[in-house]
């Protein structure tokens, strides 16, 4: 792909991005330098330990936060030198999103439907095309027979899923999931996780999850690692067709616009390496990562090394 076209594709980007959250006497850095790049019509997947930044990343996103310094722009909007007017209309109009807990989601004395049009009423759609966009997204989200009921009334999974039809009122081109699934079985999860790509599909609307859920690369096919406020690994799923139809799972370490290369913490610990490395470049085109103890240890060749 030519970096025109890849430069068409891009959605969300962010470059060197910081968050400083400042007290009296207290500083706490929760991105730091983080590189990131999303696709129009993408589904993906951030995942992370607490405090890795994933959730200060995704109320960046939301325009719920602002940045401390770095570049980052979605589609047109630029979030860091955003004005409070812009903010406004960015909320409104482009992005959407979904909590975890429920309660937060649905006003509680409204029913499915209701939780839909009365937003899109108080921003100026007539009651007969609120009603036709809340009978389209509910249908979208599988709960057409379940329009009328309150949320008491309904099972967990289908409260996230009328969240998820609240959340697309005002099709939003970006739709957030913060840990969606979380309060969920593992059944109800998958299919809170098949309505995210059928409405991706549908509405082409650039879906971004952040999410615990160690097994997330089986349902999305682009996974983002965080660590220590930067990206630090990816995982790609894809079909391979040339020897029959099957899945194929890549992991690639990330290299920022630094070209510091954030190798993953499991390979590191595998390999004995702390604070320093050794490196070989080789005539293939390789280059190998070794502990420093390889060449103390004359009996580990081949031991504790990587290559990329």
């Amino acid at each position: 792909m030519s970096n025109e076209s890849q430069n068409l594709d891009k959605y969300i980007f962010c470059e060197d991005l910081f968050k400083i959250y400042k007290s009296e006497q207290l500083e706490v850095v929760a991105l730091r330098g983080l590189d990131l790049q999303v696709n129009y019509g993408e589904i993906m997947a951030i995942v992370g330990a607490s405090g890795s930044g994933k959730s200060t990343l995704l109320n960046i996103l939301a325009g719920l936060d602002q940045p401390s310094a770095g570049q980052i722009t979605v589609g047109e909007f630029n979030l860091l030198t955003i004005t409070p007017e812009e903010l406004v209309d960015y909320r409104r109009n482009e992005v959407g999103f979904v909590w975890q807990q429920t309660s937060r989601n649905l006003i509680p004395y409204l029913s499915a439907e209701q939780n839909i049009t009365v937003p899109l009423i108080l921003d100026g759609a007539s009651r007969s095309q609120a009603i036709d966009r809340a009978n389209l997204l509910l249908d979208a989200v599988h709960l057409s027979n379940r329009r009328k009921q309150k949320p008491n009334e309904l099972s967990g999974g289908e409260q996230q899923r009328v969240a998820i039809a609240v959340a697309l009122a005002n099709s939003p081109t970006l739709l957030l999931a913060d840990e969606p699934t979380g309060e969920l079985d593992s059944a109800t999860a998958n299919e809170v996780f098949q309505v995210f790509h059928d409405l991706n599909e549908r509405l082409g609307v650039t879906i971004v999850i952040v999410t615990h859920d160690g097994d997330i690369i089986s349902k999305v096919n682009r996974v983002v690692a965080m660590r220590d406020g930067k990206t630090s690994s990816e995982q790609i799923r894809s079909i391979q067709y040339s020897k029959g139809k099957g899945e194929i799972l890549e992991e690639f370490a990330i290299v920022d616009h630094s070209g510091r290369l954030q190798i993953p913490r499991k390979y590191l610990d595998e390999m004995g390496i702390n604070k320093r490395a050794r490196l070989n470049f080789s005539s293939d085109g390789h280059v190998e990562i070794r502990s420093t103890q390889d060449s103390q240890d004359k009996g580990q060749n081949g031991i504790n090394r990587t290559k990329f």
